[in-house]
């Protein structure tokens, strides 16, 4: 791991984990991070990131703590083809809410498992996870470069705004695809960038907190996909960002709003990111197996 990952890695830690720590002290999520947000603005304003991802009937029945620790850019769980038995694995799970919607949809004959790194944010998951009552869930420590389950153990994986925070997603990518069944699916809402992005933005270590300056140009994020071996890997819209909007993320950061917004608008985008490891038969030496090569 370069220094310079390494060090992305212990901030977005620390700023993960004092958002948790503040939505377990009772406190909203919003001024969790200090200077920067986790996933989206500092201050109570509205936040062109976070805000209006779940509905009503989805937070029904799901701690208020877990909806409170959400801060991703979509809702994975809402894309996604779930059936019941599958095993889903939820790369960066923080509080848990996305695993444990997913764990409704797969039902008790399935699994759903959240992948964190940061210690409060499992601890939170944990609780959430008590307080629903959810017996088909486990939350696992470590990091989406190195994934601790087996080869080929998952059906689908998601994730929600997390991929961008990596320093290394050509691994992340890698290692979704090693522990996909074949046939497996990769659904995943993330942070997309569309066309060229100022270097400010891109080293700005604060807007990689915020889910900005790590993102992957769009056909960058489908080359990587095919590289690893997945196939049909599409990017689909979901939010497109303004300067506007931009605005109002950067606001309480410590940056100049009008520096960034303008290189922000219309660039960056929430995206839901889908892919398919090909099946079994679809290798190399064996007979095709038709679409799902």
């Amino acid at each position: 791991m370069s220094a310079s990952d390494s060090t992305l890695k212990a901030t977005v830690k620390e700023k993960y984990g004092q958002a948790a720590l503040r939505v377990a002290e009772g406190a909203a999520p919003a001024t969790c991070c200090g200077s920067s947000a986790c996933c989206g603005t500092t201050t109570e304003a509205w936040d062109p990131i976070t805000s209006d991802l779940y509905d009503e009937q989805q937070k029904a029945g799901i701690p208020v703590e877990a909806v409170l620790a959400s801060l991703g850019c979509g809702n994975p769980t809402a894309l996604a083809t779930l059936n019941e038995g599958e095993t889903v694995l939820d790369l960066g799970s923080g509080g848990g809410i996305d695993v444990l919607l997913s764990a409704k949809r797969v039902g008790p004959t399935g699994k759903a498992y959240g992948l964190d790194m940061t210690d409060e944010m499992l601890a939170l998951a944990n609780e959430n996870k008590r307080k629903a009552g959810a017996e088909n869930v486990e939350f696992l420590k470590g990091e989406i470069e190195e994934i601790p389950l087996p080869d080929e153990s998952v059906d689908v994986i998601i994730s929600n705004c997390v991929i961008n925070l990596s320093g290394d997603k050509r691994r992340v990518l890698s290692e979704a695809f090693r522990v996909l069944k074949p046939g497996g699916r990769f659904a995943v809402s993330d942070v997309v960038v569309r066309g060229d992005v100022s270097p400010a933005v891109k080293s700005n270590m604060e807007l990689w907190i915020g889910c900005v300056a790590g993102a992957l140009e769009e056909q960058e994020f489908l080359g990587l996909l095919r590289e690893v071996g997945f196939t049909k890997p599409s990017i689909e819209p979901t939010r497109i960002y303004k300067a506007e909007d931009a605005a109002a993320f950067l606001s309480g950061s410590g940056l100049e709003p009008q520096d960034f917004a303008s290189q922000i608008d219309g660039k960056f985008m929430g995206a839901f990111v889908r892919a398919t490891k090909p099946a079994a038969c679809c290798y190399p030496g064996s007979p095709c197996c038709g679409p799902d090569c």
